[in-house]
């Protein structure tokens, strides 16, 4: 009709008597005419007008005629309604089922990709900058083939390990029902921790995947330069298989939302959780499984294989500060896809994650600072970045758990803690943990986990516990939620501490652990990659 409208506005508006007349009389003037042609050039005039006025009059009558046809059609279509309504309404019942939601996926997509981002070259970049020139092609090489293992390890059999039923050793480890992720295709889903919400389990698999990548590759630091490279390869392997795996599954294996929801399955549920999930522990995305158990196999991988040629002797300062920032930004970075891609969904929880991932690394940083100013008299930049790093491990098992506030306090109070595990209490035992993952991530993890059994609590601003039964947020105390915390962070040393001393030795016996004298002297870059980073 608009259409139409438009046309006779077009075409109708100059009138057609006037042209007409018009152009008559101009060519009487010029004699170019008879009387006869003007008569059958008016005649055809007014045929065509007629036409067009006829034309848009069945223009305009279109739309009333199907609305009328529409309107007479109503009564049958409004008869039809209930009986298909029903049949929708049986459909939907009949379908229900996980829901699947786009933003969830794509926040875990995400999330994913900015893991890997923190570990190459995150963490790369961040231990690359504290070693000295002549080792930096080493630890960048370390890092990225302990990550390459570790995925191709994950696929074949470690996500079977950690997140299946173990049979009779559930509690400790999983089963060997998804090797080479057998029955794990685009249409299998993993629960997430609300009832009824679903994700891809692929999205799972990668996502779990970095953090098995991330925890490997963090124990390098502490047998940095003057490790054999072929002892981190042995390591790669044996470590995750018998560390990992099992502390993954101890801590977040449970049976799901679904099965807690209903209270008959109170027992069932504690019965097939594992070992430290069963005690009650809080771990939101990895305090004990990634940082308190890199922090104890480094500690033991550098007592084994000794300290440093010159350690405590020379100087031995990072040569590279900047990368060492620029690798502390993207940790920091992705951090926030570390922890607030553990909650699995993308919510209220995730962003409680998000803005507790940022304040308490800043509360860290400043803390450390401020105590390094007041005890040596300067403040440094490598304090600062040690104090963000120190921040985000304390935080990592608190993120969805504690208010921001409680956030920034963990973050003040670890700074300092891992200042002086870094300095006073690495002198004092006389260690070699090259670029303190002892000091950081096990010291800020143990800290972090015992005080997420504080931080939780909701006249602290915490987020409670979710009772799955009345949905509601709940909190046993501070005496009984912190022994359970504790529980969980001795159960962590101890496996991480026997596991990864089996794994050093073994890789010290089959490749000698490290390096010659001279080798170590003259840089390990060269001899054992026939590379450098710089040329001069």
């Amino acid at each position: 009709m608009p259409h139409c409208t438009m046309l006779g506005a077009l075409n109708l508006a100059p009138s057609p008597v006037a042209p007409t007349n018009h152009l008559s009389q101009t060519m009487r003037e010029r004699g170019m005419i008879t009387k006869d042609k003007l008569r059958a050039l008016w005649r055809a005039v007014r045929i065509g007008g007629a036409a067009v006025l006829g034309a848009c009059a069945l223009g305009m009558m279109a739309p009333d005629m199907a609305f009328a046809q529409e309107t007479a059609s109503t009564p049958v279509a409004e008869a039809a309604a209930p009986a298909e309504l029903v049949v929708e309404e049986a459909i939907v019942e009949e379908a229900a089922g996980p829901i699947v939601d786009k933003g969830d996926t794509a926040w875990m997509l995400i999330s994913t990709v900015i893991v890997l981002l923190m570990i190459i070259p995150g963490l790369a970049l961040f231990y690359g900058g504290l070693v000295r020139a002549k080792n930096m092609v080493s630890i960048l090489s370390q890092v990225f083939v302990v990550t390459a293992i570790g995925m191709v390890m994950w696929l074949l059999f470690g996500y079977s390990l950690a997140f299946t039923d173990g049979g009779p050793l559930n509690r400790f480890v999983g089963g060997m029902s998804k090797f080479f992720l057998a029955g794990v295709d685009t249409s299998t889903l993993v629960e997430t921790f609300s009832v009824g919400i679903s994700i891809p389990e692929l999205v799972f698999v990668a996502f779990q995947m970095t953090f098995a990548c991330i925890t490997a590759a963090l124990v390098i630091g502490g047998v940095a330069e003057r490790v054999k490279f072929s002892a981190v390869v042995i390591f790669a392997i044996l470590w995750p298989v018998l560390v990992y795996y099992p502390m993954a599954h101890m801590v977040w294996w449970w049976g799901g939302p679904m099965m807690a929801a209903d209270p008959a399955n109170a027992e069932a549920l504690a019965a097939g959780a594992g070992l430290i999930w069963n005690f009650g522990a809080l771990d939101f995305a990895g305090g004990t499984v990634v940082h308190i158990n890199s922090g104890v196999a480094a500690l033991v991988g550098a007592i084994l294989l000794g300290s440093r040629t010159g350690y405590r002797k020379e100087p031995m300062p990072p040569h590279n500060l900047t990368f060492t920032v620029i690798g502390s930004g993207l940790l920091w970075v992705g951090w926030i896809g570390f922890n607030a891609g553990s909650n699995l969904e993308s919510n209220s929880y995730a962003a409680l994650a998000l803005i507790n991932t940022l304040v308490a690394p800043a509360g860290a940083a400043l803390s450390w600072m401020l105590t390094e100013w007041l005890t040596k008299g300067k403040p440094s930049l490598l304090g600062l970045a040690s104090g963000a790093v120190a921040g985000l491990v304390a935080i990592t098992p608190a993120a969805g758990f504690a208010g921001p506030v409680g956030a920034l306090i963990l973050g003040l109070v670890v700074g300092p803690i891992c200042l002086f595990a870094c300095s006073g209490l690495k002198s004092l035992l006389k260690y070699d943990d090259s670029l303190d993952v002892f000091g950081i991530h096990g010291i800020g993890g143990i800290v972090g986990a015992i005080g997420t059994g504080i931080v939780v609590n909701p006249e602290f601003g915490g987020a409670g516990i979710v009772n799955y039964v009345t949905g509601a947020a709940e909190y046993p105390g501070i005496v009984a939620q912190v022994t359970k915390q504790a529980l969980g962070v001795a159960v962590t040393i101890g496996w991480s501490a026997v596991g990864s001393l089996i794994v050093w030795v073994i890789a010290r016996g089959l490749t000698g652990g490290r390096v010659s004298k001279e080798v170590e002297a003259e840089g390990v870059d060269y001899a054992e990659h026939g590379e450098v980073a710089y040329h001069t």
